[in-house]
């Protein structure tokens, strides 16, 4: 989420210059017809002794905080979740334990921060309250946050689209269909999953889910709406900002996956996961590399086939059942399937997954 510094020798972008120009007229012209700074705030996740915090400071018209502005949120078309206007280098006050700091939103808005709480905070959820300094009326929102301490030693690590929701992102036409114009409200569970996901959940209550994507943080709230509609087990979003950054036009989705997968692998070295997602981009390989580079790490890959065949094993996946990365790492289950039911039954053969 967090925009890197640039070396202090290299020009921004042009994309980078022209959109925080048009931003900061859009916030001009906003602030001048009574519009005011406000904090949305991100599901965090961290240990008993460092969180990470995530927010977006935005320019919003003022009006009451509703508990259910997930749900209102979720009946617009998807355009609509892309016409905000964020507020940079906004001073944000976060209070976490017995932590208390003063950090400001960068370019786009965003605050990503990871934070030392003091005293050891208990597992499960918890909460930061974060507050927007500047501007006439303060702006409080909390933030919630998972801690997984080390008895947690099951995790979940599922994609979203067409994974958990049926998207057809493969397909461009009807991604951007999906995405832009349709009601968020209308998008489907992929058959079966919501009750694979609880099956996992039942067979290790203390297990962590973390929902993957390459999807931008503005749909944040749909997509927590969806996913709770569904009955998916509670867990936080991973997603990515769609602007330019300082040295692009677009930020790498398959770099995003790895590095949030290298952040969970860092931070949780005591968990096993689970990593779920599809054929229809590039999660095969994306979990082939993570199996790799975590040896022991990973207790099984599941895909959902989105075409015929084997396309699912493409890559460096080899053959359905296990995968053999070499003669110094495990081998790994790896199952795939057309939708939730057919990667239950296929999952169930795979010990310590829906039961130890």
């Amino acid at each position: 989420m967090a925009t890197p510094t640039p070396h202090p020798s290299q020009r921004p972008h042009l994309a980078a210059v022209v959109e925080d120009r048009f931003y900061a007229a859009a916030g001009w012209v906003l602030r001048r017809a009574g519009w005011r700074p406000r904090i949305e705030t991100y599901t965090g996740y961290g240990t008993p002794d460092k969180v990470r915090v995530l927010a977006r400071v935005l320019i919003a018209r003022p009006r009451p905080v509703s508990p259910d502005g997930d749900l209102l949120r979720a009946g617009r078309r998807g355009f609509r979740h892309f016409l905000t206007v964020p507020a940079p280098s906004r001073r944000v006050r976060l209070e976490v334990g017995e932590h208390t700091s003063v950090v400001v939103s960068d370019r786009a808005g965003y605050v990503d921060v990871e934070v030392p709480v003091g005293a050891a905070l208990l597992a499960g959820w918890q909460t930061a309250v974060l507050t927007c300094l500047d501007g006439p009326d303060p702006s409080t929102a909390d933030a919630s946050v998972l801690v997984l301490d080390e008895r947690t030693r099951f995790g979940v690590v599922s994609d979203i689209d067409d994974t958990t929701m049926v998207t057809a992102v493969p397909r461009p036409l009807l991604a951007v269909w999906n995405t832009f114009v349709r009601h968020s409200s209308s998008r489907r569970a992929v058959p079966g999953m919501p009750e694979l996901y609880r099956a996992l959940q039942d067979a290790h209550p203390d297990a962590a889910f973390f929902y993957l994507s390459t999807g931008a943080w503005n749909t944040a709230g749909t997509l927590r709406a969806f996913l709770s509609r569904h009955d998916y087990p509670r867990g936080p979003l991973l997603l990515t900002d769609w602007g330019p950054t300082l040295t692009g036009w677009f930020r790498s989705g398959q770099a995003h996956k790895e590095a949030s997968l290298e952040h969970l692998m860092s931070w949780f070295p005591h968990v096993r996961w689970v990593l779920f997602g599809d054929d229809g981009q590039h999660d095969v390989e994306i979990y082939a590399r993570a199996v790799r580079r975590h040896p022991g790490r990973v207790r099984a890959v599941a895909i959902r086939q989105l075409t015929g065949g084997q396309q699912v094993l493409a890559g460096n996946l080899p053959d359905a059942g296990s995968s053999d990365g070499g003669p110094d790492v495990p081998r790994v289950s790896t199952v795939a399937g057309r939708d939730g039911a057919e990667l239950t039954r296929r999952l169930a053969t795979v010990p310590g997954v829906l039961a130890e």
